[in-house]
């Protein structure tokens, strides 16, 4: 995968310049701060004062500078991906392909294209099953900082047994299959480690939580906002995981000319890098202490006020809100609202509060299976079928980096344009809109990468059994299918990473991430359902339905939870 918009909005000429992401950040100041009686997230600096009511209903918002320390979080998160997309990107053909085939795509292991998508699937499911484990130490036990470094040791053991095991010798004499299966259970531990705690990590290091009025040196003033805020420096660490996704077409390359094992080395020595730039950090980073038992916590809490709404009922007791409407089941799990507190409550009213909130952001991930099953289809399916067209003198595996590509052309585009642009004619566009629009974006992609199979299906020499082959049809044509992908991505998942962090409330920052991330592992599973039909000459059918599907499931998602951008705004 690649993730937010940074809005830059309504700034006059010279303006960007007090809001670059490079700018510095007084760093004592913001933590003791710059008013008497302020706490780290509520103070002032010079040129800085508190909006007025109709101030903050009426000026249009914009982002803060992102703190230095964030960055560092990225430009590891760029390494890191640097060697997940560089080893990743090479797995298809490393496992459908015979080793030094002559007239024949790169491979090592000859296992076919149905082996090759099933444990690109499997390996997808497994990256994005382990963020729950990884989510449960840092919130309960280690905290973000320590959990990431314990995961990214094993990320590494995992990177050197796929290198080592990648060696000519080792191919030939069967130790590669073995290898492969052993380094992509430790990755995937590993990556799930990272992915659930990194991303709330980087947004941690932004602490100022109050709205404020600033005034630019050009004498205009704009309003500051977190929420803003927060998306910029979601844009910029989604901007970071596309650049160094890049890395599979130097992988590719080096596969196609030289071997597998220095194609596995180069993400992996990169690995090293991403290290050695977290632990430079380590001073410096604004670290969340662990909570404790959040999940327990939580399940107790769920289960009191199912038990304590059904007492309530039987009694004829029934809770209202202000608006005189009857109370959920789960208000009824409040200390303050229970018919009698037992002894084993642990939390109080705001906990019952934090976790509505999570619940809520949880909802809006239902629909996400599908968008990834559709995104899947990009490492897999469409790399088979680039096998199938004519490449030129490339390996058809690198045509996947046209997606990366085009992120990184077009999020700024809507980050300095059009978002800032809406923003100024007044349209605010909320985010379950923004993941709708995203989820049909994907669905038009499947439906053209549907069209692209026929077509070559359709083209001789081979039709719809090409083998190792290719059709005489050019792999330019599916560029448009990568360019809607990437186009879904920055309006769906982005707008994904975005929520979960921000609905989810601080306690529970890394088991609510995890939650959307798994999200990647239904898609894999669902997948796994399209195996028998993700091999010649059935992939126009694969396609089809999984277009369908998306397309289905985005009006479904936006019918159930559109009401939910009157309160995004």
């Amino acid at each position: 995968m690649r993730p937010l918009n940074m809005v830059a909005s309504k700034l006059g000429a010279g303006d960007s310049a007090d809001f670059g992401a490079g700018a510095d950040y007084d760093l004592e100041k913001e933590h003791t701060g710059a008013v008497a009686g302020a706490t780290s997230d509520d103070y002032l600096r010079e040129n800085e004062r508190w909006p007025t009511a109709e101030e903050e209903s009426t000026m249009v918002r914009v982002a803060d500078k992102v703190p230095p320390r964030a960055f560092l979080i990225i430009a590891a998160e760029f390494c890191e991906r640097f060697t997940y997309y560089g080893v990743a990107g090479l797995f298809q053909n490393y496992i459908q392909n015979g080793y030094k085939v002559p007239g024949s795509n790169p491979g090592a292991l000859g296992r076919g294209k149905q082996t090759a998508t099933g444990l690109g699937n499997f390996f997808q499911f497994w990256c994005y099953i382990t963020p729950i484990l990884g989510a449960i130490l840092a919130d309960q036990y280690w905290g973000k900082y320590k959990t990431i470094l314990v995961f990214a040791g094993l990320y590494l053991i995992g990177d050197l047994v796929l290198t080592l095991t990648s060696i000519p010798a080792s191919i030939r004499n069967g130790g590669a299959f073995p290898g492969l299966i052993i380094s992509m259970i430790i990755i995937g531990l590993g990556t799930g480690g990272i992915k659930s705690n990194v991303s709330p990590m980087v947004a941690d290091q932004y602490q100022r939580t109050r709205p404020f009025i600033r005034r630019l040196k050009n004498g205009k003033e704009v309003l500051v906002d977190r929420g803003t805020t927060i998306q910029s420096i979601f844009n910029w660490f989604y901007w970071a995981i596309n650049v160094g996704s890049l890395s599979s077409i130097a992988t590719t390359q080096i596969e196609h000319n030289v071997d597998w094992w220095p194609a596995f080395l180069m993400p992996t020595l990169m690995f090293v890098v991403c290290i050695g730039v977290f632990w430079m950090g380590r001073n410096k980073y604004i670290r969340v202490p662990p909570t404790g038992s959040i999940i327990l916590q939580a399940a107790s809490c769920l289960a009191s006020g199912v038990k304590q709404s059904r007492a309530s009922k039987k009694s004829g007791r029934v809770l209202t809100g202000a608006d005189g409407k009857k109370c959920s089941w789960l208000e009824y799990a409040k200390p303050s609202n229970m018919l009698d507190v037992p002894l084993a409550v642990s939390w109080n009213d705001t906990f019952v509060d934090e976790l509505r909130s999570a619940l809520k952001a949880c909802k809006v991930f239902l629909f996400f299976p599908v968008f990834w099953l559709c995104y899947g289809q990009m490492s897999n399916n469409l790399v088979a079928q680039a096998g199938e067209m004519n490449t030129g003198s490339v390996p058809n595996d690198i045509m996947q980096n046209i997606n990366p590509i085009f992120l990184i052309l077009m999020i700024p585009v809507f980050d300095k344009l059009i978002y800032p642009g809406l923003r100024r004619c007044g349209v605010v566009v909320g985010p379950v809109t923004r993941i709708f629009i995203g989820f049909l974006l994907m669905a038009v992609a499947m439906a053209y990468a549907a069209i692209i199979q026929h077509v070559v299906y359709s083209t001789g020499p081979y039709y719809k059994n090409p083998g190792n082959n290719h059709n005489d049809v050019s792999a330019a044509l599916q560029i448009p299918a990568y360019v809607f992908v990437a186009a879904g991505e920055i309006f769906a998942s982005i707008t994904g990473l975005e929520y979960a962090y921000t609905k989810a409330p601080e306690t529970m920052k890394s088991i609510v991430m995890s939650i959307f991330l798994f999200t990647n592992c239904g898609g894999a599973i669902l997948a796994f359902c399209f195996n028998s039909i993700s091999t010649d000459p059935k992939l126009v059918l694969n396609f089809s339905i999984v277009a369908g599907l998306m397309g289905g499931f985005a009006f479904i998602f936006y019918a159930c939870f559109f009401k939910y951008d009157r309160y995004d705004r």
